[in-house]
């Protein structure tokens, strides 16, 4: 009864959001030239479900062979190819899978940044999420993760178990202030939601800033529109994925409210994908620019990601928005798009979104030399203190 009533709760608070964005929809339509701002933020969890070494080291391998011969089949309006940012937790830094990783980022397939699990056993604390984080940037960035801004670390975020803020009623975090941690240790940006679940924000299908100094659960919720020209600071920027509703097989029954997610469970098809675009993701002030951030869970839904269905969304793309003279696509890492965003909201020309990809952030200098297998024995007692091992 309790699972029933929160979906029926997360299904009215969504569609109520929807609605409440049908302006923005409407003057994007009045567009004359729209720039596609497309980004895939993968939760790469290599070792998910217990599988044996040889299994985590072969997805991995996989994603090494399969994913340049896919991104090489396809350009954007710039002639990039599409890159994808791997949000990699420290729980599977192990195998050599991270310098693997690096690997493909010195080669220009896309980025890594940060994802965590914690406080599953029991409620992590702040003092220790703000240990595990650190120790994370000092380890990450031995490969050459992490762009710089004024020469400080940065990194983009995303939540393990959709539970970010201690959202989920002290299960899978604990930590009320994460939000505070987040931008003391640099963090710029988060791209854990759509989560479709309660824990999602109320405050769907927008780019804004989650107030810092809260100390509540859940206290992104609702936040600060990124608007052109607005000069105010602080707090942390929240990067959604669309979310909208849908009729599977173009039945009425089959009405349900999507989210970002290319899992190929139903898979996408060309007016999801066009969904996407309509749902007109911008910040305020620039309809014209719509940022569409989709995610996936690449090393278990690798044949999505790696195979047909990640192809034709690329192909459909490129030839519905790449290919229209009313249309520009640009492929990005979700550091370039948090990049853009802000050259966008300082009042930038988006005719020129191109220069804007390392705006404030700098590019990461990869280097997937160093001999490093794993994580340090430190950073696997602060991970695993609150997380089980897996």
């Amino acid at each position: 009864m309790k699972n029933a009533l929160e979906k029926i709760s997360f299904y009215f608070k969504t569609i109520s959001g929807y609605i409440k964005t049908a302006p923005n929809r409407a003057n994007t339509k009045k567009q004359h030239h729209l720039h596609i701002v497309f980004c895939t933020v993968d939760h790469y969890e290599p070792g998910t479900g217990g599988v044996d070494s040889q299994t985590e080291e072969k997805r991995v391998d996989d994603l090494l062979n399969k994913y340049p011969e896919l991104a090489c089949k396809h350009t954007d309006s710039a002639g990039n190819i599409p890159k994808r940012t791997w949000f990699f937790p420290p729980h599977y830094h192990r195998n050599y899978s991270l310098k693997k990783l690096v690997s493909l980022c010195e080669k220009g397939f896309g980025e890594v940044e940060l994802h965590l699990h914690h406080g599953k056993t029991k409620p992590d604390t702040p003092e220790n999420l703000e240990r595990t984080i650190t120790q994370c940037i000092e380890e990450y960035s031995k490969f050459g993760i992490f762009g710089t801004q004024g020469g400080k670390r940065k990194y983009g975020f995303i939540h393990g178990d959709w539970a970010l803020n201690n959202s989920r009623s002290n299960a899978y975090c604990g930590v009320n202030n994460e939000i505070d941690i987040l931008i003391k240790t640099g963090c710029y940006a988060d791209f854990t939601f759509p989560s479709m679940k309660e824990s999602n924000p109320s405050q769907i299908n927008s780019v804004y800033y989650a107030a810092e100094g809260k100390n509540e659960p859940k206290s992104y919720d609702r936040g600060r529109h990124v608007k052109k020209g607005d000069e105010k600071t602080g707090g942390l920027m929240m990067v959604q994925g669309p979310v909208y509703p849908y009729c599977i097989d173009n039945k009425l029954s089959g009405l349900r409210m999507f989210g970002d997610v290319i899992d190929g469970t139903v898979p996408v098809d060309s007016k999801r994908i066009n969904k996407w675009v309509e749902t007109a993701i911008h910040i305020d002030g620039v309809p014209n620019v719509i940022f569409i951030k989709t995610h996936t869970h690449g090393a278990t839904d690798h044949k999505a990601v790696l195979g047909e269905e990640m192809d034709m969304i690329f192909s459909h793309l490129e030839s519905a928005y790449r290919d229209s003279p009313n249309h520009s696509l640009h492929y990005v890492t979700s550091r370039e798009m948090f990049n853009i965003i802000n050259a966008i909201k300082d009042g930038k020309d988006p005719a020129d979104i191109e220069h804007y990809r390392d705006y404030l952030i700098s590019h990461p200098e990869y280097d997937s030399s160093p001999d490093i297998s794993g994580a340090s024995e430190e950073l696997d007692q602060l991970t695993f203190s609150t997380y089980p091992r897996c």
